[in-house]
């Protein structure tokens, strides 16, 4: 769990990176998959409410050959989707990084929670198992598939 605030971005990105390379993953994969999880906290903070602790819950785990991503807030009014911003738009762009960084992502609903989440691939010569972890202090019994 996080705070709903800025400085969570890169309190996550600095701790899925260590992780992925403390478990071995090629640091590209470990590049992407950091930007991705940039990209979703930076969206559920710009876009959607808190939990109803004042926090957004970020997960990851290393299974099957992929690193798994996924941020969870109190949801918004609106639904994330995709968007085709102009070349001056200043944003917009997040989920089209996340779209091209992935190799699946979506959205999931429950009571009063919205989930986002990615799939960033790891090539088959790196893929080994890892036990889960939310990358923070608190484990989560969040399924991320």
């Amino acid at each position: 769990m996080l705070p709903h605030a800025p400085a969570s971005v890169a309190v996550a990105r600095q701790r899925l990176y260590s992780d992925l390379v403390a478990w071995g993953v090629f640091e590209p994969v470990a590049d992407d998959a950091a930007l991705v999880v940039s990209e979703l906290i930076s969206n559920a903070l710009r876009h959607a409410r808190p939990l109803p602790s004042g926090e957004i819950e970020v997960t990851w785990t290393l299974a099957d050959g992929a690193v798994e991503v996924a941020v969870r807030d109190g949801g918004s009014s609106t639904e994330p989707r995709l968007s085709r911003p102009s070349l001056s738009s200043l944003g917009g762009r997040g989920l089209g990084i996340v779209q091209h960084l992935a190799k699946r992502w979506g959205v999931r609903y429950d009571n009063d929670a919205t989930t986002v989440w990615a799939v960033v691939g790891v090539p088959e010569h790196q893929a080994h198992d890892n036990p889960s972890t939310n990358g923070l202090a608190h484990p989560t019994n969040a399924e991320l598939r």
